[in-house]
């Protein structure tokens, strides 16, 4: 269960924090794709603010979720509704309660988290205090606090469904709790302690934000990949560009739904990735695809973007066409491109140029597209 509900006042600005960009990405985008390369996780739920649901869906794009559950005031009424919407539609074995504010989520501590449910209903990852703690007495030093036996709690916090689910059912403490494992001590049950990670620092304030910035830039690399494609234009076809049905008189002819321009920037993708190009992964000769919208492929290639713990920082898109013009189209593409790969508008390109009747485009008979993908991938070292 990813818990993605609040405001982020804290973090300035008029966006919830799980909507601000890191990395060109929605924080929502980074912790939804963190867990989705676990091979332990089966689903996610998310548990979204009244009124986020379609900002929610734009931040993650064609990323998989099980489901999108309203969330309440406070964090624990949030995670209630998300633990009786699992229940309602059937119910699980062990959950991981995730903050989406924690977004850089390394699978290792999945793996500690997991492990130590065997040996409780209840873990969660934790820091040792390193820094001297005081008590504030209105501005200015206290006694000085005691850190050991202290620890920093962190996110996923996992637990045996059931048991996570009757604690919450129960709580009848008369202040809010802070997190889940609070609420699963009150309720009797043991809790075991596994190693955190720095990386799992939650984004609250501004300069949180600014500090992941700087985390991401580091040892990575930057890679650019070209695509290039040709079809056909014919008649009795449907005419598809940047995943949008264009009206013509027209259509390109090709094995899938012949979008020229997915095509192409499908294979500038796989090319910064070095993964070959787009008939490597859907071969024209395999029947399953024919007819398949386009668009599958860029989801395609986004995910094979994540895989890599890749960014994609910036597409720019060029067709090549006498007709349809496209300036009247081409807001409407910029958005499905930027729907699909999960991305903001200002880091999607769509251009349009003639030949100038020259050539087979000049004479109207097929449409090209030129494709330029620009990702961040960590370095080799």
């Amino acid at each position: 269960m990813l818990v993605a509900a609040g405001q982020g006042s804290r973090a300035g600005g008029d966006i919830a924090k799980q909507f601000r960009l890191i990395g060109g990405k929605p924080v929502l985008a980074h912790a939804v794709d963190a867990l989705s390369r676990h091979p332990a996780i089966d689903s996610i739920i998310l548990v979204v603010g009244a009124g986020q649901e379609a900002e929610a869906r734009m931040a993650i794009g064609g990323r998989p979720v099980a489901a999108i559950v309203q969330g309440a005031d406070s964090r624990r009424g949030s995670v209630r509704a998300g633990l009786e919407h699992i229940a309602s539609s059937g119910g699980a074995a062990r959950i991981l309660i995730h903050d989406a504010a924690r977004p850089f989520l390394p699978g290792a501590v999945i793996d500690r988290l997991l492990s130590a449910l065997a040996q409780a209903p209840g873990a969660i990852p934790t820091l040792p205090v390193t820094d001297t703690l005081v008590r504030n007495e209105a501005a200015r030093a206290g006694e000085i606090v005691d850190r050991d036996g202290l620890a920093r709690v962190q996110t996923p916090q996992a637990f045996h469904f059931d048991a996570i689910l009757a604690a919450h059912r129960a709580w009848d403490s008369g202040r809010e709790a802070t997190d889940d494992a609070q609420i699963m001590r009150h309720a009797g049950h043991d809790v075991i302690l596994v190693a955190g990670d720095e990386r799992l620092e939650k984004l609250t304030y501004a300069e949180d934000f600014l500090r992941a910035e700087a985390r991401l830039g580091a040892g990575r690399s930057i890679r650019t990949g070209t695509g290039y494609d040709v079809h056909r234009l014919a008649a009795d076809e449907q005419l598809w560009l940047c995943g949008v049905r264009i009206p013509h008189d027209w259509g390109l002819a090709g094995h899938s739904d012949a979008d020229v321009a997915i095509h192409a920037l499908v294979d500038a993708l796989l090319g910064a990735l070095a993964e070959g190009d787009i008939g490597s992964h859907f071969p024209p000769s395999d029947p399953q695809w024919r007819g398949v919208a386009s668009s599958r492929f860029l989801e395609y290639a986004a995910e094979r973007v994540a895989k890599r713990d890749g960014f994609i920082e910036h597409v720019d898109l060029t067709l090549i066409c006498e007709a349809p013009k496209i300036g009247p189209h081409r807001d409407a593409m910029r958005g499905r491109i930027a729907e699909i790969l999960g991305l903001s508008l200002d880091r999607v390109s769509v251009k349009a140029t003639t030949t100038e009747r020259l050539g087979f485009a000049g004479r109207r008979e097929g449409i090209a597209a030129q494709a330029v993908a620009t990702l961040s991938l960590p370095a080799l070292i």
